[in-house]
């Protein structure tokens, strides 16, 4: 599975307009809703207790609120970067402007777990995270991620 497959362009939010974490989760999941349907409170309240047991702020920045929902039919991602750092209760208390939201059905677990991972990887140097951060489109960003994973 590429991330490509799951995030065209048009699934890319430049620039988010929240300012906080609360807000930052409503937009991202009104923005997959869009995209790819299901009920918006619903996820949102898959989205917000994930959240309650742990922090999906990996640190450097990132953030990959995720979670399980009877409303998605699919596994969906959608991904967006801040034009300022929000505070996020991230493993290293640093504030993110970097954030993937990826959400599925229970039977897609082995996917839900597989794209994680995947975007962990896709993230984890500092030059990726660098030009995701400076793509000014978001075909840009794509571009990034595609060279990324190859």
């Amino acid at each position: 599975m590429l991330l490509t497959e799951l995030l065209p362009a048009d699934r890319i939010r430049l620039p988010l307009q929240a300012t906080d974490k609360s807000g930052v989760l409503k937009e991202l999941v009104d923005f997959l809703v869009e995209r790819s349907g299901g009920n918006a409170a619903e996820i949102l309240a898959a989205v917000r207790d994930r959240e309650a047991v742990l922090s999906t702020g990996i640190g450097f920045g990132i953030a990959i609120p995720h979670a399980k929902s009877p409303s998605a039919e699919s596994l969906a991602l959608v991904a967006g970067v801040a034009s300022r750092p929000i505070p996020f209760e991230a493993i290293d208390g640093e504030p993110v402007r970097l954030f993937f939201l990826l959400i599925g059905p229970e039977s897609a677990a082995g996917l839900h777990v597989k794209a994680l991972s995947r975007i962990a990887r896709v993230v984890r140097r500092e030059s990726v995270r660098e030009a995701l951060l400076a793509a000014p489109t978001p075909e840009a960003f794509v571009r990034v991620i595609a060279a990324a994973e190859d």
